[in-house]
């Protein structure tokens, strides 16, 4: 697996997301290489989350959404970000991300985008809490147990780490989004997707597997 392998692996996501009208704003994944490290991101925000510590959700929010530091937008205003970095062949980090909109008062004021769409109907029910997601993996800052290499990040706490077998392909976040956010009893999102061929090892240790994880289902 190359990084190109995933930037591909991401466009063709995209567009399938754009197909099936799950995104209303986009940025097609970049590749940039120097002194050896190759990011894939979305252009020049990449590091915008190292400003975000610290300061309340919404803030957070909003200034992911005021840069456009996203992959993806979907219509009830969440945004999705999918970052990978390798050094030399290895991939060394990920950052997967979903960002529900804090607040959905703006979205009140166009009540047409949900009037006839089931799909949205609990996204403006106030009995929703929007809680951002983070699939991390830094195998190079792992701790047994205490910090897997491969981990995701409920919230924002600091130190909410569940570990999960590996890291995760594009493919697999995606599909994991859409079946736990957006797939409705009459409508599967998820079958629109293209999935890759791409596959990514184990990284759980034995500790962390004895205990309470998410374990990534193998390819049939």
């Amino acid at each position: 697996m190359s990084p190109k392998d995933l930037q591909k692996e991401i466009s063709r996501l995209t567009a399938d997301l754009i197909s099936a009208s799950l995104s209303v704003d986009q940025n097609f994944p970049t590749l940039n290489t120097e002194a050896g490290v190759t990011n894939i991101g979305f252009g020049g925000t990449e590091d915008l989350s190292i400003t975000l510590k610290n300061i309340p959700y919404p803030d957070a929010y909003a200034v992911l959404k005021e840069k456009r530091a996203f992959n993806i937008k979907f219509p009830d205003g969440a945004v999705m970000q999918l970052l990978y970095r390798f050094e030399g062949e290895e991939m060394t980090k990920h950052r997967l991300a979903f960002f529900p909109s804090p607040d959905l008062l703006e979205y009140q004021n166009e009540p047409e985008i949900y009037e006839e769409d089931v799909l949205f109907a609990e996204v403006v029910d106030r009995n929703v809490v929007t809680v951002p997601l983070r699939f991390d993996f830094d195998p190079r800052s792992s701790v047994d147990y205490d910090h897997p290499a491969s981990h995701l990040t409920i919230g924002q706490y600091k130190n909410c780490r569940v570990p999960v077998s590996g890291p995760l392909t594009p493919y697999t976040f995606v599909n994991f989004i859409l079946r736990a956010f957006y797939n409705t009893p009459h409508k599967s999102f998820c079958g629109n997707m293209t999935e890759g061929p791409l596959e990514m090892g184990s990284t759980i240790t034995d500790r962390e597997r004895r205990h309470m994880h998410l374990r990534l289902t193998d390819k049939p």
